[in-house]
């Protein structure tokens, strides 16, 4: 029997996926997965979108701990669920092992062994969907064994990277750069300018652009669109923490136009 979870918050979709493993110690920075349980559903995850031409799924031990948990629950219920009564939402079990992710997906099942798990997954629409997305790119899974059943978690992802503010700068500037704009030194009033929603601090700019992205690696449609209108010829750069919902990980940036 299987089960699966989808649904969209205003940051992001999320699915849900969790596997049974064998019982065993999880921790945050686990790299790889811990039992031939894990490994198997991994590589049978990983083969699948191999011959769907789709990237192969990272191991994120974070996740892990997390399905771990949820798997634990699951086999002392003896039932499957995306969450019970008393238990934080998948999302909240994930952030709080330490995962970082704009999207989560998640599916649970039981079954008298591994591969059957597998099968059952790929045979329902919905649990194949989430293996098979081709924007989550990162997986944590747990089997746990009670009596001659197994409880599978698999909890995937779409990961954020942990970055510092001078490195979500520096990649926002060289994105700058490549437009042919001169990265200026203001980056104080332009952090400060980040930390509010209105105004700037220092010189007057000609424009202020602020916006929150779980990829820093690319610019904003909006935002590379007015920087093609050719008016601006300098610009400064500002990170700071994101406010608002701590479920999905995103970052937030100032752009002070000159």
């Amino acid at each position: 029997m299987t089960t699966a979870f989808r649904c969209v918050t205003i940051l992001a979709a999320i699915v849900l996926v969790a596997l049974v493993l064998t019982p065993t110690l999880y921790g945050a920075g686990t790299a790889s997965p811990t039992s031939m349980a894990d490994l198997t559903l991994l590589n049978a995850a990983n083969r699948d979108r191999a011959a769907a031409g789709l990237p192969p799924l990272q191991w994120d031990g974070a996740l892990a701990a997390a399905a771990h948990q949820h798997a634990l629950r699951m086999a002392q219920m003896n039932t499957l669920s995306h969450q019970f009564p008393g238990e934080p939402p998948t999302q909240d079990r994930a952030r709080r092992a330490g995962a970082r992710f704009s999207m989560i997906a998640e599916n649970v099942a039981e079954g008298p062994s591994v591969t059957g798990l597998h099968i059952q997954w790929m045979n329902s629409p919905p649990h194949r969907a989430n293996l098979l997305d081709k924007e989550l790119n990162s997986v944590g899974i747990s089997v746990v064994q009670s009596g001659n059943m197994l409880f599978a978690v698999e909890d995937f992802s779409v990961a954020v990277p942990s970055m510092s503010l001078d490195a979500q700068e520096q990649q926002v500037q060289s994105q700058l750069a490549a437009r042919g704009l001169q990265v200026v030194d203001a980056t104080a009033d332009a952090r400060k300018t980040c930390e509010s929603d209105h105004g700037w601090a220092g010189q007057r700019p000609a424009g202020v652009m602020r916006y929150e992205t779980a990829d820093i690696r690319n610019l904003p449609q909006d935002i590379d669109l007015r920087l093609s209108s050719g008016k601006y010829r300098s610009a400064a750069v500002g990170a700071c923490e994101a406010g608002g919902s701590q479920d999905f990980a995103r970052f937030r940036v100032a752009i002070l136009l000159y």
